[in-house]
C-alpha cells in the first residue's frame, strides 16, 4: 500500500492551497484518513481527520479555514486550505488506517509535501 501526496507549494498569506493524497495497492478498505503537519523544530501535529463515513475533526487553529474531504471510490483524501497564515508553514503528511483484510489493519504514511506561506 502506498500513499501519494501532492499539492504543496508556496503561497502568500491569505491565499489557498489544496492537498491531495491517493492510496494505491491491494487492500480491503481504508478506515480513517488524516492530515498531519510538522513545522521546523516542532513535533508532528494532527491537522484534520475524516472517518470512512465522512465524520470530520479539525485542530482548533484551522477550524473554519481548512476542509478535509475524501472519495472512498478513489481512495483519495483532500485538504482544502484557505486563508493561509505564515504559521501554517510546515511539511504536511497524509495518513491512513488501511484494513488489508477482515482481520488486520495497518497504519500508512504518505511522503510529506511542503507548504510555505509567506507574509
Amino acid at each position: 500500500v502506498q500513499l501519494q501526496a501532492s499539492g504543496g507549494g508556496l503561497v502568500q498569506a491569505g491565499g489557498s492551497l489544496s492537498l491531495s493524497c491517493a492510496a494505491s495497492g491491494y487492500f480491503f478498505r481504508i478506515e480513517d484518513m488524516r492530515w498531519y503537519r510538522q513545522a521546523p523544530g516542532k513535533g508532528r501535529e494532527l491537522v484534520a481527520g475524516i472517518t470512512s463515513s465522512g465524520s470530520t475533526n479539525y485542530e482548533d487553529s484551522v477550524k473554519g479555514r481548512f476542509t478535509i474531504s475524501r472519495d472512498n471510490a478513489k481512495n483519495t483524501v483532500w485538504l482544502q486550505m484557505n486563508s493561509l497564515k505564515p504559521e501554517d508553514t510546515a511539511v504536511y503528511y497524509c495518513f491512513a488506517e488501511v484494513r488489508v483484510n477482515r482481520n488486520y489493519q495497518y497504519d500508512y504514511w504518505g511522503q510529506g509535501t511542503q507548504v510555505t506561506v509567506s507574509s
